[in-house]
């Protein structure tokens, strides 16, 4: 599938319906695979992500502290977002120090991993990839693997 969104409400909007169709798993955490150049829209999208789930918090880029969590409205399908850029860690081992494989064990958590290339290893089978592309300054294209 692809989106091709030419301003912020559009992919608010895509982020809704995209939300919508997610439902928790019995097992394990849901996981999304962010993938795309910087500006390309990937935080833009978890926020919009956040903002539907009911986050209070301010969401942010966790470029630098690596892993962001944010409880979710309790009458949210997810009750926890956790957000991931991976873009700093040199391995996958890394991420393991980030207590991942306790997060990604609780089927609560959505998990957004930005820069997901680097700790492709550890992720389920099931992960939801996305690739968002900067088109212009107006366009994103979001294209979801199915």
């Amino acid at each position: 599938m692809i989106f091709n969104s030419h301003s912020p409400a559009d992919t608010q909007k895509f982020a809704r319906g995209f939300l919508q169709k997610l439902k928790s798993k019995q097992n394990l955490a849901t996981v999304l695979a962010l993938s795309g150049d910087l500006g390309s829209g990937k935080t833009t999208f978890t926020q919009f992500l956040a903002q539907n789930l009911r986050v209070k918090d301010q969401i942010t880029s966790p470029t630098f502290v690596i892993e962001k969590k944010y409880k979710c409205s309790a009458d949210q399908e997810f009750k926890n977002l956790i957000h991931l850029d991976c873009y700093r860690l040199n391995d996958s081992s890394e991420l393991l120090r980030l207590d991942w494989l306790e997060i990604v064990g609780k089927p609560e958590n959505l998990i957004v991993i930005e820069w997901p290339e680097r700790v492709v290893d550890l992720l389920p089978p099931d992960t939801l990839k996305l690739s968002f592309h900067f088109v212009d300054e107006n366009e994103r294209r979001i294209e979801v693997a199915v």
